[in-house]
């Protein structure tokens, strides 16, 4: 199971490098996020030994049962939560995290800031565009940016560095990538999460940071 892991990365590299340069860019200002969500303990140590460092997770749940031995042997190790987070996993997020991509409403961000100042341990913050306005889907809608970037960074002093979005899958993703580059450049943020395994190299062209990349590393879902 954990054989082609290394190989994988190897391709997923080489493909975003080449998309970085396609769009003329470095392709070492580009972030891969290893998504190791439903995948054992096993793999992540298979990406690991290959060189990958940064992973991601959707569960706060998952991530306890796999991460903390993990990163007590590889301290360099960075974990990303990238899936919705409730407020009552909030505690274990900012014990475990070093990045929570899931900034989506001011309920999360007042506990987020409160149990940051518990901990005195201040994970680096996304905060997640709803780009398709998808009612199923978590995410601030575009129009409420603005007000809840100035509650998050300005009233609650949140370490916020960037934005995130997941495009609708019934549309092209280049729009929605679009527009989050354009409200990240409205706030200064210089760093943008977007990009899946179907199309980490539009999200590159689009000026993506950091990509999340789960199945063409891992392989299907366990």
């Amino acid at each position: 199971m954990t054989g082609h892991i290394a190989e994988n990365l190897r391709a997923v590299g080489a493909a975003i490098a080449s998309a970085a340069r396609a769009a003329d860019r470095d392709p070492a200002a580009i972030t891969l996020i290893a998504v190791s969500k439903t995948h054992p303990a096993e793999a992540v140590a298979a990406a690991i030994a290959a060189g990958q460092m940064v992973f991601g997770e959707n569960r706060v749940q998952e991530a306890q049962a796999k991460f903390p031995a993990l990163k007590s042997a590889h301290p360099a190790l960075e974990l990303h939560l990238i899936g919705p987070l409730q407020t009552n996993k909030v505690k274990e997020a900012v014990a475990l995290a070093d990045v929570i991509q899931s900034l989506d409403r001011p309920k999360l961000a007042e506990a987020l800031a409160a149990e940051m100042a518990k901990q005195n341990r201040r994970p680096r913050l996304f905060i997640q565009v709803n780009t398709g306005e998808e009612p199923q889907k978590a995410g601030i809608h575009p129009g409420d940016v603005d007000g809840f970037v100035m509650l998050c960074r300005d009233q609650l002093k949140l370490p916020v560095t960037g934005l995130m979005c997941i495009p609708p899958v019934d549309q092209h993703p280049a729009p929605h990538f679009a527009l989050l580059r354009k409200l990240a450049a409205r706030h200064g943020f210089a760093q943008l999460s977007m990009g899946m395994s179907s199309d980490f190299e539009t999200a590159i062209q689009c000026g993506a940071t950091h990509v999340r990349i789960g199945t063409a590393i891992f392989g299907k879902r366990g």
